[in-house]
């Protein structure tokens, strides 16, 4: 078994994953709201999670893999009263959009993907622990907040003081502060009253009727799954404060243990240079790549290319880039493959039987050092790219795939291009009688001979000068 080591948000150092139970990792991810179609910057975040996952698998460890659905909040209950549709139905379809893009993108599916509004009642029960124990408290109105001046560890994620927190304004705006009594503008919602903004949207609570907070359906749904004490919560660096601030807190005033041991967040993605908004018109989903003539893999080259801790600029010509590069990886593995004997759909069973022997990664071991090491995946397929050089031989089959694995490329979804075939003589003469008589304006006899060409395989191709001949 490989060790592998991720950086810590919390501790601002680079360490060893360690299960606290047995050779199983547990990791929490936060997932989509589903009220809109997922972008690329979403998927940055998750295809890296998904590496994560697979290195830790072939590393020779377990993982439980828990991403949660956000599909009750503030953006999803606007959504669904601005399109006259249910929140079920809204929440529903987006999640079968995200499904779908998922499994374009080649990602494992979690080991468990709960939803919010499946784990009210794990949250209600949460909240009255923290009220009991005075570190949460109700206001008049029957919200619920927590009381941050009740936890000394606050800020220890996000390194800030509590002079500098302002109200969460992720879940309340700037009119709940004025309607909403708390003692502190840095306490945070964890129930919320019912408005009626909120429609039929709600909840019955000790409280009164309501909805929970976005922060504290997180830490209900990870306990559930995970136990107390974690191994690893991840998620984008826009994530740290305040949701996983607030995570932290009332999770660890719950249960009275450290909550995660390893919290990883993964960097902005730019896009030809600025942040991505649709009013920039640089705002792109799996189907707008699709657009352009980018397969989903070359997509996630692109997006898993990079160190996750460092931004990326997201253009056109790294997805150019990205598809050169899967062709040189795919043709490289069909050469292994051949000379191996090994076929490709037995793959899978191939690279699971050689999980744990860490002794085979011979020409591609600092690969997968640099891989193992932080998640270095720029520095991975640098390594990859350099052993390949060295032309090795067979042998290097399984190490080789192995990584292919753990990077989730799926090199049967590489188009590969159709090596040019040379014209027999016969079919030369047809094209050159097919020019001429299109030259000369002989439309029926151009016609005749294009079909002529096409029943027996070929196409040609008109320039201005001239024409080229494509086999069909």
């Amino acid at each position: 078994m490989s060790e592998v080591s991720f950086h810590n948000t919390l501790t601002r150092a680079v360490e060893p994953v360690i299960p606290q139970r047995g050779d199983t990792v547990g990791m929490y991810c936060c997932g989509l709201t589903v009220y809109d179609r997922g972008h690329i910057g979403n998927f940055r975040t998750f295809l890296l999670q998904d590496v994560m996952v697979r290195t830790l698998s072939v590393a020779g460890l377990k993982v439980r893999h828990v991403r949660n659905l956000t599909d009750v909040d503030d953006k999803t209950i606007a959504q669904s009263i601005q399109e006259g549709r249910s929140l079920k139905e809204l929440t529903e379809h987006w999640t079968d959009v995200f499904h779908r893009d998922c499994q374009r993108l080649n990602m494992l599916p979690p080991k468990i993907e709960p939803k919010a509004t499946e784990h009210v009642a794990e949250q209600i029960a949460m909240i009255e622990k923290l009220v009991a124990s005075g570190h949460a408290y109700a206001s008049e109105d029957g919200s619920v907040y927590f009381r941050v001046s009740s936890f000394d560890g606050y800020g220890k994620l996000s390194r800030l003081k509590e002079r500098e927190l302002l109200t969460d304004s992720s879940e309340s705006d700037p009119i709940d502060s004025d309607e909403y009594e708390r003692d502190s503008l840095a306490d945070f919602v964890m129930w919320k009253s019912r408005k009626p903004t909120d429609g039929d949207v709600f909840w019955d609570s000790p409280w009164g009727e309501g909805r929970p907070g976005w922060h504290i359906e997180c830490s209900a749904m990870a306990m559930k799954y995970l136990g107390d004490h974690l191994d690893i919560h991840s998620g984008g660096v826009d994530l740290i404060f305040p949701h996983h601030e607030n995570e932290i807190a009332q999770s660890e005033c719950s249960c009275n243990v450290k909550f995660f041991n390893h919290w990883i967040h993964t960097a902005h993605l730019l896009v030809d240079g600025q942040k991505m908004s649709k009013s920039l018109g640089n705002f792109y989903t799996v189907d707008d790549i699709e657009a352009k003539g980018f397969t989903p893999v070359v997509l996630r080259y692109a997006l898993t290319s990079g160190h996750y801790r460092q931004t990326i600029n997201f253009t056109e010509g790294s997805l150019g880039a990205a598809q050169s590069a899967l062709l040189r990886l795919r043709k490289f593995s069909d050469e292994l493959l051949a000379a191996s004997g090994i076929e490709r759909p037995s793959l899978l069973k191939e690279i699971a039987k050689n999980r744990h022997a860490d002794s085979t990664w011979g020409p591609f071991q600092d690969a997968w050092d640099k891989l193992r090491q932080d998640l270095n995946t720029s520095g991975a397929l640098g390594a990859i790219f350099s052993a390949m050089k060295s032309k090795p031989g067979p042998e290097a089959t399984i190490p080789f795939h192995k990584l292919v694995y753990a990077l989730g490329y799926d090199l049967d979804a590489v188009v590969v291009e159709k090596p040019k075939a040379e014209a027999p003589e016969e079919i030369k003469a047809l094209a050159q009688r097919r020019w001429e008589a299109k030259q000369s304006k002989d439309w029926p006899t151009a016609d005749a001979l294009r079909g002529e060409l096409e029943a027996a395989g070929w196409k040609a191709l008109d320039r201005k000068d001239g024409y080229d001949l494509e086999q069909l």
